[in-house]
């Protein structure tokens, strides 16, 4: 028997004021689904990451306990494994009308020794993101719907106080992160796009990106580059391999069998070369003598390498 959530579609629409029109995605039963799965593999050497000068953000030492150990952070956002796989590609199934429940509303982001984590997820239009802040330090929470063609288009600017169930007169010890207060911002993004971003306006190194799905046949690559999506009703759609790193998206056709697997697997081009305005520079232009004392800026957590 067919069940639709059209009632908790009225409901939810009430609640948070979002027109019940904007959700298209019914939920139905899905009798014999197939499976997708498949691998993200890179193409050619693993970029360079980009790396910020610690002196020229607030609180170097805190933010410094991961670094090289010479005043530089480093923002790998490739994640390569020693098979060459990409983590934290997103993978989506487009054009999916109805099927199995769609439970996602609102992602959580952790602000964690001053980096977001996850770097990729995905969120829904219309819905939000929560934000929570496990260090000791202020952060800027600011947010971009952005597109190749048409720019970038600022969707919320909010602080994001400091956690103070840590200690401030020991920033360098090692501490068990606890969550302070959640921010939970909503957003519209403009028609036609799907990117989303959030970068702290203090921590330019910490960023987090997010591509929005409108049904629940979407997955992200593992740390081996695995990926699963389960119980998709049978049919031919287009399959989407999508990071924010790489310089296009790629697209795939896939026909799902009732109660079959199907493998997609996707081939990623490294960006390659200098790809990005954000490298190492020897001698750097600012040195730990222009905060106005002597401090060795040493990484407590972990000593990055590019």
């Amino acid at each position: 028997m067919r069940r639709t959530c059209i009632g908790l579609v009225v409901v939810w629409g009430i609640v948070t004021g979002i027109p019940v029109s904007s959700v298209a995605y019914e939920v139905t039963d899905v009798r014999d689904g197939g499976s997708l799965q498949g691998t993200v593999t890179l193409i050619g050497a693993s970029p360079v990451p980009k790396a910020y000068n610690l002196i020229t953000f607030p609180d170097p030492e805190y933010c410094g306990r991961i670094s090289d150990g010479r005043g530089w952070r480093l923002l790998k956002d490739i994640l390569v494994s020693d098979e060459s796989r990409i983590e934290g590609v997103v993978i989506v199934i487009e054009e999916v009308k109805a099927g199995k429940p769609f439970s996602l509303s609102i992602p959580k982001v952790e602000a964690r020794d001053c980096q977001f984590h996850p770097f990729t997820t995905v969120v829904r239009n219309e819905h939000g993101i929560e934000v929570v802040n496990m260090d000791p330090v202020m952060h800027d929470i600011q947010a971009y719907e952005t597109s190749t063609a048409q720019g970038t288009r600022v969707l919320f600017n909010s602080p994001l106080p400091f956690n103070d169930t840590h200690d401030r007169g020991n920033l360098m010890a090692h501490h068990e992160h606890r969550p302070g207060t959640s921010m939970v911002q909503q957003f519209h993004l403009s028609k036609g796009r799907k990117t989303f971003v959030m970068q702290c306006g203090f921590h330019a190194y910490m960023e987090s990106w997010a591509i929005a799905v409108d049904n629940p046949y979407y997955a992200l690559t593992n740390g081996q580059g695995v990926y699963e999506i389960t119980e998709i009703p049978a049919g031919t759609y287009q399959v989407r391999a999508w990071h924010p790193s790489m310089k296009q998206d790629y697209v795939q056709t896939v026909t799902i069998h009732p109660s079959q697997t199907t493998e997609a697997s996707f081939d990623m081009a490294s960006p390659g070369g200098r790809w990005t305005a954000h490298t190492i520079q020897r001698p750097p232009r600012f040195t730990p003598a222009a905060l106005g004392r002597p401090i060795q800026i040493e990484p407590l957590l972990e000593r990055q390498r590019p």
